[in-house]
């Protein structure tokens, strides 16, 4: 009888779908690995939270770890994982070595979720009121830690199109350690597009993010001060509604009534309040990966106004859910045609549903992946061959990484 082939994904932190568009991300890929026939054990050192899946009902074992403590190192062995999954770079740092020390033979692919170096390189750009080019990639920090991780991984999984090609041409990375794999979306059926609210049965505007993430606060400070003023001028019955887990005191402090400008905290059902309102809007002026809250947009057949940064790699060839434009003035005419135009509107949700269906459709990647991952298991020894780059940081990095965990666990005790 064939034994079950095992899943290990370490995780930074604990799925939280409703929060985040990276929970949502990760119970695709669980979905994803169980549908191949592996059991899956997902282990974090982070805290439990109160808004954590319940990972039992996915059938998932949790096990949560330590940094720094080679409880791991039996731990790992014992399961004997065919593949880990590393959930961001900062995991495979961790414990990227030890897996290679007690499971040698295991198949590790990184989930990138996005490119961190790109999203905090613009955001440095953004900060210094200067544009971002490539070259500011080569002095982030960041970048030299996340390039060495995805060079020592077998495989990297890739969310945007656009940074795939960035990591090929600016850093020169070999395509056989990239897989592209974006959301993982059933596809809409026209019987759902009929359920759907109806242009005359939705009301307001609304933003939604979680803002844990800077880009998310950056984007709701702009609203306030600049573009919903504008808005209210041309349709003063307009009311925003900004939704998002993990509001700090300065997020609630813009709540205003008299401008209709409400915070509303964290959202007990996203797609609930996204599919009741009329249009979305997400003027992001950095970031990197896709946009969940795009996506959700579209899979709630609600319109959305978005900038150059927000809607990067999310629609190929396709007409965009609504409008894109980094203009004010722009922004501000797209979201006001999209509140008051039915026809506009419409055609906007039409094209959204369009994007889901033809880029997002799980069924578009579910078998090209599962024989990746099939093929890799079985040449794991010509592929990591074929890696020197990779060979050469893992050396370093064991030796390196291996030492200061040891010293700092000493330390510990």
């Amino acid at each position: 009888m064939n034994q079950v082939q095992k899943l290990l994904i370490i995780g930074f932190v604990w799925p939280e779908p409703n929060s985040s568009a990276a929970g949502g991300r990760m119970m695709q890929l669980i979905s994803l690995f169980k549908a191949q026939g592996f059991s899956v054990t997902f282990a974090s050192p982070a805290q439990n939270s109160d808004f954590m899946v319940d990972l039992g009902v996915y059938e998932v074992d949790k096990k949560s770890i330590e940094l720094n403590n080679s409880s791991f190192d039996i731990f790992v062995k014992e399961l004997n994982p065919a593949v880990v999954l590393f959930d961001r770079f900062m995991m495979e740092e961790q414990f990227g070595w030890r897996v290679v020390e007690n499971c040698p033979d295991a198949l590790r692919i990184l989930d990138t979720e996005d490119l961190h170096c790109l999203r905090l390189a613009r955001q440095k750009a953004f900060k210094e009121n200067r544009s971002f080019s490539t070259t500011d990639l080569f002095v982030e920090e960041v970048a030299k830690r996340e390039i060495a991780s995805i060079l020592r991984c077998d495989l990297s999984l890739m969310i945007s199109e656009f940074e795939m090609e960035l990591l090929e041409s600016t850093f020169k990375i070999d395509k056989a350690l990239l897989y592209y794999l974006p959301f993982l979306l059933e596809p809409i059926i026209s019987s759902e597009i009929e359920e759907l609210p109806s242009f005359e049965n939705r009301k307001d505007f609304i933003f939604i993010g979680n803002f844990l993430h800077e880009p998310n606060w950056n984007a709701v400070q702009y609203l306030k001060e600049t573009i919903w003023p504008l808005i209210k001028k041309q349709v003063p019955e307009a009311v925003l509604n900004v939704y998002g887990a993990y509001p700090s005191q300065k997020v609630i402090q813009l709540n205003n009534g008299k401008d209709s400008f409400l915070i509303m905290g964290r959202a007990s059902n996203a797609q609930d309040v996204v599919t009741e309102a009329r249009v979305v809007l997400a003027p992001l002026r950095f970031g990197a990966g896709i946009k969940g809250k795009l996506l959700e947009a579209m899979q709630c057949g609600t319109p959305s106004v978005t900038t150059t940064i927000g809607s990067e790699s999310m629609h190929g060839d396709l007409p965009w859910n609504g409008f894109i434009t980094d203009d004010v003035a722009d922004f501000v005419d797209a979201a006001v045609q999209l509140y008051l135009d039915k026809t506009i509107w419409v055609k906007a949700q039409k094209n959204g549903i369009e994007i889901v269906n033809q880029r997002y459709s799980k069924g578009l990647f579910e078998t090209d992946f599962s024989t990746k991952i099939e093929f890799l298991r079985s040449n794991f020894e010509q592929h990591r061959l074929s890696n020197f780059m990779g060979a050469m940081l893992q050396h370093h990095t064991l030796k390196s990484t291996k030492y200061m965990s040891r010293w700092i666990e000493e330390k510990n005790k």
